[in-house]
Protein backbone atom coordinates (compact mmCIF):
# COMPACT_ATOMS: atom_id res chain seq x y z
CA UNK A 1 0.00 0.00 0.00
CA UNK A 2 1.28 3.20 -0.65
CA UNK A 3 -0.35 6.20 0.96
CA UNK A 4 0.32 9.89 -0.68
CA UNK A 5 -0.20 12.95 0.95
CA UNK A 6 2.10 16.00 1.29
CA UNK A 7 1.26 16.23 5.36
CA UNK A 8 3.62 13.85 7.29
CA UNK A 9 0.95 14.00 10.26
CA UNK A 10 -1.75 12.40 8.13
CA UNK A 11 0.35 9.91 6.41
CA UNK A 12 1.51 9.12 9.79
CA UNK A 13 -1.85 8.41 11.15
CA UNK A 14 -2.91 6.41 7.51
CA UNK A 15 0.23 4.32 7.50
CA UNK A 16 -0.35 3.58 11.63
CA UNK A 17 -4.02 2.39 11.31
CA UNK A 18 -3.17 0.38 7.71
CA UNK A 19 -0.42 -1.34 9.91
CA UNK A 20 -2.69 -2.20 12.76
CA UNK A 21 -4.61 -4.00 9.29
CA UNK A 22 -1.33 -6.20 8.41
CA UNK A 23 -0.68 -3.80 5.45
CA UNK A 24 2.91 -2.91 4.67
CA UNK A 25 3.30 0.95 3.56
CA UNK A 26 5.49 2.95 1.98
CA UNK A 27 4.80 6.91 1.70
CA UNK A 28 5.75 9.67 -0.40
CA UNK A 29 4.83 13.54 -0.48
CA UNK A 30 4.24 14.23 -3.93
CA UNK A 31 3.82 13.41 -7.02
CA UNK A 32 6.97 12.76 -8.29
CA UNK A 33 7.66 10.13 -5.20
CA UNK A 34 4.99 8.78 -5.62
CA UNK A 35 4.74 7.81 -9.14
CA UNK A 36 8.99 6.94 -8.40
CA UNK A 37 7.11 4.43 -5.81
CA UNK A 38 4.57 3.06 -7.90
CA UNK A 39 7.32 2.28 -10.81
CA UNK A 40 9.67 0.95 -8.49
CA UNK A 41 8.01 -0.87 -6.28
CA UNK A 42 4.38 -1.70 -7.55
CA UNK A 43 2.33 -1.43 -5.24
CA UNK A 44 -0.68 -3.31 -4.58
CA UNK A 45 -2.77 -0.03 -3.80
CA UNK A 46 -2.46 3.67 -3.50
CA UNK A 47 -4.04 5.97 -1.15
CA UNK A 48 -3.84 9.20 -2.85
CA UNK A 49 -4.41 12.28 -1.84
CA UNK A 50 -6.61 14.99 -4.39
CA UNK A 51 -4.01 17.87 -3.82
CA UNK A 52 0.06 17.69 -3.73
CA UNK A 53 3.01 19.32 -4.84
CA UNK A 54 4.09 19.12 -8.27
CA UNK A 55 0.83 18.85 -9.04
CA UNK A 56 -2.75 16.82 -8.81
CA UNK A 57 -3.70 13.52 -7.49
CA UNK A 58 -5.79 13.47 -10.40
CA UNK A 59 -3.10 14.30 -12.89
CA UNK A 60 -1.05 11.43 -11.62
CA UNK A 61 -3.83 9.09 -12.06
CA UNK A 62 -4.35 9.81 -15.35
CA UNK A 63 -0.83 9.53 -15.95
CA UNK A 64 -0.88 5.91 -14.54
CA UNK A 65 -3.60 4.92 -16.84
CA UNK A 66 -1.54 5.61 -19.76
CA UNK A 67 0.96 2.88 -18.56
CA UNK A 68 -0.10 -0.57 -19.89
CA UNK A 69 1.29 -2.33 -17.00
CA UNK A 70 -0.03 0.49 -14.22
CA UNK A 71 -3.76 1.12 -15.33
CA UNK A 72 -4.67 -2.09 -13.19
CA UNK A 73 -3.65 -0.38 -9.80
CA UNK A 74 -6.32 0.54 -7.68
Amino acid sequence: MLVVDDEASIREMLRLALEISDFECLEAADIHEAYRLITDESPDMVLLDWMLPGGSGIELLRRLKRKRRLRRCP
